[in-house]
């Protein structure tokens, strides 16, 4: 090599947690005019989903059967089940099924569960008598119903805590009154517009203990509709979405950053239909607050670029704003649907505070990617009763 010669070191794109769409078409225009770009699928993947999973975001907002009213007798029958738990004298880590009988309303959720898996995806359970219960009672309430959507819960930490517990709860709610923005690492503590994004685990459940003075909104969308949409648009994005990616450790000694893919491909087997799973979170990929982009591992790509921005704008565009109340439950299904919420503004009395459980169902559950499998283990392994935790208040957590 020439000493004049020089190596040019891959960059970080200018790419931010909030997206830019100018930035984002400019990227696009960019690309289509410089690059060669495939236009077929991968060998296997599908022209077009078709299933109850692929919805238009406007098409449900007209619905509202996917609302489940409770009834006053279901309402009671969980006010029993409140009391039944308590006389036991158990850990909450010991809330299931048996524990919290709900003899009428079990098939039901049950029912709902299925819904989560095959039909549109979600699920609200509306009416849930907040008012009358402590803090730790709508804790038991909401994790005995939820127990008989999904039996296993996930640890809301990255790894049990030094004293070898395992929080299964968290709270989602402005920190940034409290403590300094510059501390806080996930936007679900902020009042910050929250992208569209997966969480990890298979089921996301949020109990709404308290809705914002303003804003705050949640909104769901089908990512087999947006896969439907690039396989037909933009082939070469479905390329780069089932490649290998950097995905940011941030600062873990132990494991700088792990590669794999967002998009995953599994085809029908006797049992199961076609699936493709998209899982990420935008943060892994450009930083947020106190945890930016780490500077020593490889950068993402143009193209990854563009479409974690066509992920994004795609889910947006084609979303369902859903109108959530105090009292509402809402489940969502993790491996089909994105979901993100519109900044807020609180006011005394007036503080958005929802809780949030991770949830799978054995008797339902798809198939774990491979690739996944690590990351389902750090959520699901080995969280026993007497181990798990119920936070009463919000504190800053290490993120899965």
């Amino acid at each position: 090599m020439s000493a004049l010669q020089t190596i040019t070191v891959p960059a970080q794109p200018d790419i931010q947690y909030h997206p830019e769409y100018e930035k984002y078409k400019e990227r696009t225009r960019r690309r289509k005019e410089t690059e060669t770009l495939q236009t077929t699928l991968p060998a296997g993947f599908p022209q077009k989903l078709v299933s109850p999973l692929v919805w238009e975001g406007k098409d449900v907002e007209k619905r509202d059967d996917w609302v489940y009213q409770l009834t006053d007798n279901q309402l009671d029958e969980i006010d029993a089940a409140l009391k039944s738990f308590k006389a036991l004298n158990l850990s909450l880590g010991h809330i299931n099924q048996s524990t919290f009988p709900l003899p009428t309303l079990r098939p039901v959720l049950r029912d709902l569960s299925k819904e989560i898996h095959t039909g549109r995806g979600f699920v609200v359970l509306r009416g849930l008598r907040i008012d009358d219960y402590s803090r730790e009672e709508n804790i038991i309430i909401y994790t005995g119903v939820s127990s008989h959507i999904g039996n296993i819960r996930g640890r809301q930490q990255h790894a049990r805590l030094a004293n070898g517990t395992s929080p299964v709860i968290s709270h989602i709610k402005d920190l940034t009154i409290t403590t300094q923005r510059e501390l806080i690492g996930a936007p679900s503590n902020t009042p910050d517009k929250q992208v569209f994004h997966t969480d990890a685990g298979d089921i996301v459940s949020l109990l709404c203990l308290n809705r914002a003075a303003e804003g705050g909104e949640s909104y769901l969308s089908s990512s087999w509709h947006v896969y439907n949409i690039l396989a037909k648009e933009r082939p070469d994005l479905i390329h780069t979405l089932s490649q290998d990616w950097p995905v940011d450790g941030f600062n873990n000694p132990a494991s700088p950053y792990t590669l794999r893919p967002l998009l995953y491909h599994q085809p029908a087997t006797a049992t199961t239909p076609e699936r493709v799973l998209i899982q990420y979170a935008r943060r892994y990929f450009t930083g947020f607050l106190a945890q930016p982009r780490s500077k020593d591992i490889p950068p993402i790509t143009e193209a990854q670029a563009e479409a974690l921005d066509a992920l994004h704008f795609l889910a947006e565009e084609h979303s369902a704003s859903l109108d959530f109340q105090k009292g509402d439950i809402q489940y969502v299904n993790n491996l089909s649907i994105f979901h993100a919420r519109n900044g807020f503004r609180d006011e005394p009395g007036k503080e958005r505070h929802l809780l949030r459980i991770w949830l799978r169902d054995p008797e339902n559950a798809w198939e774990t990617p491979q690739q996944l499998q690590e990351r389902w283990d750090i959520v699901y392994k080995d969280v026993v009763e007497d181990q798990q935790v119920f936070p009463l208040e919000p504190t800053i957590r290490k993120s899965v």
